[in-house]
């Protein structure tokens, strides 16, 4: 199989600038996942949140999470899991408004540098929206408009322990889903693998590296792009030894964003046919049906809210 696509940001200034956005391009067609590197993101930076993540983890979690999986049973299962995940984790808030100072347990220097990261996180996932509007010859700020709604964008972090599992085989890390939001931004463990794309029907790893940041395309994505860019299924493989990190941070609509294909993605003939494949939707609609089906596949959710386009949730709230 083909290689993971692994993208460097700094060829983008120079003679490489149109390969790399052809490495680009394939990656949102054939892959929906690609990895950064040179991202302008500073490696100390990273290694700090990496020390303080772990640490908090050991410091504040750890045992929470070990009483978890006793209260369960989770240690002497004997046939596969389907109803929870082996995982660890807490939520942040960034936009539109920060709750970072409100999680009790997160010591001052740590919620600093995770201030600091997700504003060069919310860059990052602008400048990379922009690329994407480049290669699908949407105007500049097209998708970043698409996402703002009355409040602006909204943008969070999962931050995410996997602990050695003893059933792997039986405990997923985390189930297979497709993301809902936009575009994910991801800093995961460079030591510890796990995380899975599903490719050509087979699983494939995301490599862990160095100071990379993985990203991959949310559901709005796809209807925005009409399908030429596509969420893909993913999950956590849990793991006997090691510790497995993950920030993921989700640079989503805002919940009062009307989502739909961009008109200039849609063939004429579909559009007078009346028959395009995705729907026109309120973004906290779509969420309040993914809480509940988020790991089954998306092709329902897309058909429900189509069901629902006529709505008068909808209204007449403008589009342009």
């Amino acid at each position: 199989m083909e290689s993971f696509p692994v993208i460097n940001m700094e060829n983008l200034n120079g003679e490489k600038r149109a390969i790399t956005m052809d490495k680009i391009k394939d990656a949102c067609e054939n892959w929906g996942f690609f990895e950064l590197v040179n991202h302008g993101i500073p490696p100390e930076m990273m290694d700090t949140i990496e020390r303080m993540t772990k640490g908090h983890y050991k410091k504040c979690m750890e045992q929470r999470f070990r009483e978890l999986v006793a209260s369960k049973g989770l240690e002497y299962v004997q046939k596969e899991v389907h109803d929870l995940d082996w995982e660890s984790t807490f939520h942040l808030k960034h936009l539109p408004e920060s709750n970072i100072s409100q999680i009790s347990d997160l010591d001052d220097d740590y919620r600093k540098v995770m201030k600091e990261f997700a504003v060069k996180l919310e860059k990052l996932a602008e400048q990379l929206l922009d690329l994407l509007c480049e290669n699908l010859g949407l105007e500049k700020g097209y998708l970043k408009k698409a996402f703002y709604g009355s409040n602006g964008p909204t943008f969070g972090t999962k931050v995410s322990n996997y602990p050695p599992c003893p059933k792997p085989d039986l405990i997923k890390g985390l189930r297979a889903h497709t993301d809902a939001g936009g575009i994910i931004l991801l800093f995961q463990d460079d030591k510890v693998s796990g995380l899975q794309l599903l490719k050509d029907g087979q699983w494939v790893d995301v490599p862990p590296m160095h100071h990379s940041i993985v990203v991959n395309l949310g559901d709005q994505l796809e209807v925005i792009t009409n399908g030429k860019y596509k969420s893909v299924l993913h999950r956590v493989v849990a793991q006997t030894d090691g510790n497995r990190m993950s920030i993921a941070s989700f640079y989503n609509p805002s919940t009062d964003a009307v989502i739909y294909p961009a008109p200039a993605l849609v063939e004429r003939e579909e559009e007078e046919a009346g028959k395009g494949t995705y729907p026109k939707f309120v973004f906290e609609d779509y969420m309040k049906l993914y809480v509940a089906l988020k790991f089954q596949a998306k092709e329902p959710r897309f058909k429900a809210m189509k069901a629902m386009e006529s709505s008068p949730n909808l209204g007449q709230i403008a589009t342009a």
